[in-house]
């Protein structure tokens, strides 16, 4: 569990930093930029630390990833731009915790206790709590609705995904391979990064047949290298490293309650940087989050 509550962190300033290289080039290309970056340092890990390409669960690690870095990275990023970090990270990270709740025990049967339901309920509040917005949104409504349902296909993949990773390791587990946090992120990413390019290649075609005199070397790439290469080690190195070490040994459940305190992260880390200042509801909320997450570390029984 202290791998979930890191990937918290790791994923909150992920979302800040994505927001920031989405502005300056399009959610997709942003999005397979970061893919990219990680790809290579991942790669580099898993060929000569880790596991590689081992193990029976190399072709659920490569679902995972079209569900996750795929289908759901490519609906966030999406959402970002329309709803803003805090927002969108609440709707895919609450949703994303009955939905890999329910499927992890229709699929692999995996239960969790009394206590840790109440515990994950509690968490859930807290955030909803803390990070809901306190009046009408200033966004349009039609880009308002378009973002909630990008952030909601965006929680049916992370949620998806951590299942199909969940049986993955259960596979490895079978023949004693234990993969580690690294090279599974790897096989997920390779997974993923296939579907992220075809889209953003589809969506740079598009772009150029609606306005041919569009330059894509026009784009601020080396203004946005920064943020791109800083999210990339925030999410897909070690964000999802830490969040694939935490599947490993706990049910995804388990593991997606704890990375749904990640708008709580988000709201803490602009706070420091941005000097945004809490609510008095956001507060209360952040705390009853913490202590959600306190009684499902120790209340396992």
């Amino acid at each position: 569990m202290f791998a979930a509550l890191l990937t918290t962190f790791c994923f909150a300033a992920s979302a800040i930093l994505a927001r920031r290289s989405t502005g300056m080039l399009g959610s997709q290309s942003a999005n397979l930029a970061r893919q990219l970056v990680a790809l290579i340092l991942l790669g580099l890990w898993a060929h000569f630390f880790g596991q590689g390409l081992r193990g029976p669960g190399l072709l659920m690690f490569l679902f995972s990833g079209i569900l996750g870095f795929g289908l759901g990275d490519i609906a966030l990023f999406e959402a970002l731009p329309r709803l803003g970090a805090g927002l969108t990270v609440l709707i895919v990270q609450c949703l994303a915790v009955p939905i890999g709740a329910m499927t992890e025990w229709l699929w692999l049967g995996t239960r969790i206790t009394p206590t840790q339901m109440v515990s994950a309920a509690v968490i859930l509040a807290g955030v909803v709590l803390a990070v809901a917005p306190e009046r009408e949104s200033l966004i349009p409504k039609g880009h308002r609705i378009a973002g909630v349902v990008f952030a909601i296909i965006g929680a049916f993949g992370q949620a998806l995904g951590a299942v199909v990773s969940r049986q993955g390791f259960l596979l490895d587990h079978k023949i004693g391979l234990q993969l580690d946090g690294p090279t599974s992120a790897y096989q997920r990413l390779l997974g993923g990064i296939v579907c992220v390019a075809l889209l953003a290649s589809v969506t740079s075609k598009v772009r150029r047949w609606r306005n041919p005199s569009a330059d894509r070397q026009g784009l601020p790439w080396r203004d946005a290298m920064p943020w791109i290469i800083g999210n990339a080690m925030a999410g897909p190195v070690f964000g999802v490293a830490l969040y694939q070490w935490g599947l490993r040994d706990s049910p995804s459940a388990i593991v997606l309650s704890i990375v749904s305190t990640t708008p709580l992260a988000v709201m803490m880390i602009s706070f420091v940087f941005e000097k945004t200042r809490p609510t008095p509801r956001a507060l209360v909320g952040s705390l009853l989050a913490v202590l959600g997450v306190v009684a499902l570390v120790y209340g396992r029984g």
